[in-house]
């Protein structure tokens, strides 16, 4: 060590050198609702629903396209 450093372990509390995050402005009124802490970052229900039944759609649209054409180019022929 250096008498630079001797000196410091003296003057600083040990602590993280990140400051802890300050709280949201809505953080308090959501506390005093007994509300869990973040849900209001939680999308609804319905929009989840909606977003996979929308990717299942495009799957199986996507497949019975490639099928469709697979057939029409003769590649499902068992000949």
């Amino acid at each position: 060590m250096t008498s630079h450093d001797e000196g410091r372990a003296d003057e600083e509390p040990p602590g993280p050198d990140v400051p802890a995050p300050e709280p949201e402005p809505g953080a308090e009124a959501e506390a005093q609702a007994g509300a869990e802490p973040g849900a209001g970052r939680r999308g609804p229900a319905w929009l989840i629903v909606g977003v996979v039944t929308a990717t299942l759609l495009i799957c199986c649209c996507s497949a019975v396209v490639g099928l469709a054409l697979s057939w029409s180019a003769g590649l499902l022929d068992s000949r």
